[in-house]
């Protein structure tokens, strides 16, 4: 039991620094923690340390007149948090490293990705809507740190603002895309990057990104030159005046909608009519690219917009 501080005269308030501070003694035991491989528990228990018991905390130092016990576990607190973050940032900075050398490709690096997110790309059947979760949040912690830049760009009125693909979704794409060694992958509207460089990381073929904002593009080339990723280039330009000679496969998470997404379309019939592409889908995107004759699904039809669509030219 702990000798009840003067100044906290309030059994409930007392009784919650109690319950904090048990809590505190428990990370704080849990050994587990601090081995490098438990990346998702780490970050519950940061999120939970800094949501939960922090900022409780700084609450409760507002109502109490001697905060002494509670500036010492807010203390214990914050210290826990730093060295968990640290052993992350140990952690990418290694696996960055052996990104750059070209260790971590093709099943390589799906094995990393299970060994420190448990992931399984059998997981998306059992996920019916768009959202993040863990494995967003290693690959956000895999690629290099550099700040998000402002948009700079107005996007013109049937233009979309840029939203991440879940990583979960990059993953069965690559599942269900089948790519030949020879594929080059083009991802229309890349905003910062993630798709095209996992893509190549995932299967190891040429990558591309199509971006309207200069900023996001500039922040996809610098990602890529650092990671060493020379067969992942980026193209700032209007979807509808790029170069799509060399892609085979091409993948719009709704980028744009309306008569800029039929103009893009008609431009990747004229891409189909010299050689057999494949066009993948995400968001509202897939419903009107189910309208088009020559295009046909791979995947089962499904009126879940959030569930990958694959086409293939007919």
């Amino acid at each position: 039991m702990i000798k009840k501080e003067p100044g906290i005269t309030d059994l409930p308030l007392h009784a919650e620094i109690i319950d904090l501070q048990t809590d505190i003694d428990v990370i704080e035991k849990d050994a587990a923690l601090y081995e490098e491989k438990n990346f998702d528990k780490r970050m519950e228990v940061v999120d939970f340390l800094e949501f939960h018991v922090i900022d409780r905390l700084k609450e409760l130092l507002q109502k109490t007149a001697q905060p002494t016990q509670l500036i010492s576990l807010k203390y214990r607190a914050e210290k826990i948090k730093i060295e968990l973050e640290e052993i992350d940032v140990i952690l990418f900075e290694k696996l960055r490293a052996k990104i750059r050398t070209g260790e971590y490709t093709g099943q390589v690096f799906k094995n990393l990705i299970h060994e420190y997110t448990h992931f399984y790309s059998e997981d998306n059947a059992h996920q019916e809507e768009p959202g993040y979760d863990n494995l967003d949040l290693f690959i956000n912690a895999l690629f290099p740190s550099r700040a998000i830049p402002e948009q700079a760009r107005d996007l013109e009125p049937e233009m979309v603002y840029y939203q991440k693909t879940p990583v979960r979704i990059v993953f069965e794409l690559v599942e269900k895309a089948h790519f030949v060694k020879e594929a080059i992958f083009v991802d229309l509207g890349s905003g910062l990057g993630q798709a095209a460089i996992l893509v190549n990381l995932l299967a190891g073929i040429k990558a591309k990104g199509v971006e309207f904002e200069p900023a996001f593009c500039d922040y996809a080339r610098h990602c890529a030159e650092e990671l060493n990723l020379s067969n992942v280039t980026f193209i700032n330009a209007d979807a509808r005046k790029a170069d799509y000679s060399e892609g085979t496969v091409f993948f719009m998470f709704t980028p744009f909608r309306g008569d800029m997404l039929q103009e893009v379309l008609a431009i990747l019939r004229r891409e189909a009519l010299q050689r057999k592409i494949k066009v993948i889908t995400y968001g509202p995107c897939t419903a009107q690219i189910a309208l088009q004759t020559w295009l046909h699904f791979e995947t089962p039809e499904t009126d879940n917009i959030y569930k990958l669509a694959v086409f293939a030219s007919l």
